[in-house]
């Protein structure tokens, strides 16, 4: 059995053992990219050429994806005799073959999945440990190296938006092991990335506020509202105005207020 990696979780890798199968031209590396987003199931022709030239692809487009094609299982072929087969013409497009073990994308939704489940089941600590696995899969932006069309750049915002969400399980679910202390520094770093998320203000105005540090925790109420209402002209959401006063006035906190239980489809 071939020894086969893939990275989408950051910069965009395809391996055989120690042979790497990434073309160096953006536009076969896009194919790739969508090949892989779709791997084990058939990619259109039309999906392909519009992910590679929007809604005005020049005459040649089919004759030039099928040179793309090409490059991709001569790359596949000099890794491995047989791994050329693994891309095959199917139907009215293409189909790359790969394990889904053999995806970093599909580990982490693995094991995202088993960390939610065992925190709904009251096992935080178990939960805490596999979320934390699924997210140190990330290795920075998805696909970071990849010039992406519409459809590549659709994937990429939700798998940005995935991680985000599963790190706020993790974190919500640390709050409720007490580990306040230790997750200030890095939400400090991620409010700072993520101006606008109200999630991560929420956890971090949390997190200050159960270290004692109730005057920071309003500290970044007002900095969130001042670019909210400077750059969005919007308040911020009702959940971290009721923690603001709740901080205001230190009365005891609701339970999800301290644990999470945020309404993450609100992240902004």
């Amino acid at each position: 059995m071939m020894d086969i990696s893939v990275v989408i979780l950051g910069i965009l890798d395809l391996r055989f053992g120690d042979i790497v199968c990434v073309p160096s031209a953006p536009k076969p590396k896009k194919v790739l990219a969508l090949l892989l987003i779709y791997r084990n199931q058939i990619v259109p022709v039309s999906a392909l050429v519009e992910e590679l030239w929007g809604n005005r692809p020049p005459a040649s487009a089919r004759t030039t994806l099928q040179t793309y094609i090409l490059t991709l299982r001569k790359l596949l072929q000099a890794a491995a005799p047989s791994a050329g087969e693994l891309l095959v013409t199917a139907g009215p497009g293409y189909m790359l073959r790969i394990p889904d073990d053999a995806v970093d994308l599909h580990r982490f939704g693995r094991l995202a999945k088993e960390g939610r489940e065992a925190i709904s089941r009251g096992d935080d600590e178990t939960g805490v440990v596999l979320l934390s696995q699924a997210l140190d899969l990330y290795r920075g932006q998805v696909l970071a190296d990849v010039d992406t069309g519409q459809r590549v750049t659709a994937h990429v915002t939700r798998l940005e938006e995935l991680r985000l969400t599963t790190l706020g399980l993790c974190i919500d679910a640390e709050m409720r092991l007490g580990r306040h202390q230790e997750l200030l520094d890095g939400l400090a770093a991620l409010t700072a990335h993520h101006r606008f998320h109200e999630n991560l203000h929420a956890q971090y105005m949390r997190a200050l506020w159960r270290s004692g540090r109730r005057s920071c925790a309003l500290d970044v109420y007002q900095r969130l509202r001042r670019a909210l209402a400077e750059e969005l002209g919007m308040e911020p959401a009702w959940f971290l105005q009721q923690l603001q006063r709740a901080i205001l006035s230190s009365a005891s906190p609701q339970p999800q207020m301290l644990a999470g239980g945020m309404p993450y489809e609100t992240a902004g």
